[in-house]
Formats: C-alpha cells, structure tokens, sequence
C-alpha cells in the first residue's frame, strides 16, 4: 500500500535507521578495533534523529492507534520494543555494548521498524479518514521539527558524509 502523505517524514526517518542497520549487518562481525566507532554511530543517530522519533511516534501516533482496539496489543510491543532500543542506545553511548549485541539490536531496530510499517501504517490507513490524518500530520510534523536528518554513508576514503 502507498504510504500516506502524512506518515512519510516517519518512514524516511525509518529509512535512516535502517540504513544504520545495513551498515552494522556490512561490518559484522565487528572487531574489536571497531566497536567504538560503531557505538559513536549508533548514539550519534540516537541523539540526532531517532530519540525525537520515538518521542513523535509516542505523543502522537500511538495514542491513536489505542482508540482502536484491536491495535492496542501491537502498540504494546512496540513501546516494549521502544524501551529496549533505548537502553541499548543508552549503552552504546557508553561504549558498553560487545560486538554480539550491536548486531542484535541491529536486527531488533529492523524488525521494529518493519512492524510499524508493515502492521501499525498499514492498518491506520485503513481505518482513519483524510481529514483525521491531516491533523494526526500536522502534530508530526511538529512533533519532529527538532529532529536532524542523520543518515550517514561512508566515503570511498572511509570518512563519514551526512546524506541529504
């Protein structure tokens, strides 16, 4: 399904962090020389990005989703979800995680990131009507104005660029 006007500065930041993801998946297994910089990234993107969206997606779209039933079980695991990318983000920041748990939370983000795209958007747009989503928009846009595009690809000589 198309994704509606109004989820897509949520998915294009999903798109960043699944492109997190890609790059610890291209670097595993991560040595030990490599742990640091792969942290550095993680809570970089945290701290730019992904921390104003999990705000957003917790202020905003998930209290919609509770005024449907049948959503409120999914809602659930992706706060528990939220919970748990926040510690392991918290502990990359102070270089605590091994190399084993970075591409575990790799593979956590990307299965969350799935199933607010492929469960929770897909649903709601079946369920609220346009002019209920042009609002629900307009208090993301809010919402997200503090967030910084921080999706970054390395360079031919290895250094990072931020991706526009």
């Amino acid at each position: 399904m198309l994704r509606d006007k109004n989820l897509v500065p949520l998915s294009r930041q999903h798109q960043h962090a699944l492109a997190l993801c890609v790059r610890i998946d291209r670097v595993s297994p991560i040595s030990d020389s490599d742990l640091d910089a792969c942290q550095a990234e993680m809570a970089r993107h945290f701290r730019a990005e992904i921390n104003v969206h999990f705000a957003a997606e917790e202020a905003v779209l998930f209290p919609v989703a509770r005024g449907f039933r049948g959503l409120n079980p999914l809602v659930e695991e992706l706060l528990s979800d939220h919970t748990w990318l926040r510690k392991h983000f918290a502990d990359a920041e102070a270089r605590k995680l091994s190399a084993e748990e970075i591409a575990a939370f790799a593979r956590r983000l990307s299965e969350h990131i799935r199933k607010e795209e492929r469960q929770l958007f897909e649903r709601l747009q079946q369920l609220i009507e346009a002019e209920e989503f042009a609002a629900i928009g307009r208090k993301l846009n809010e919402a997200l104005k503090d967030a910084n595009e921080s999706c970054a690809l390395r360079s031919e000589a290895g250094h990072q660029r931020p991706v526009k």
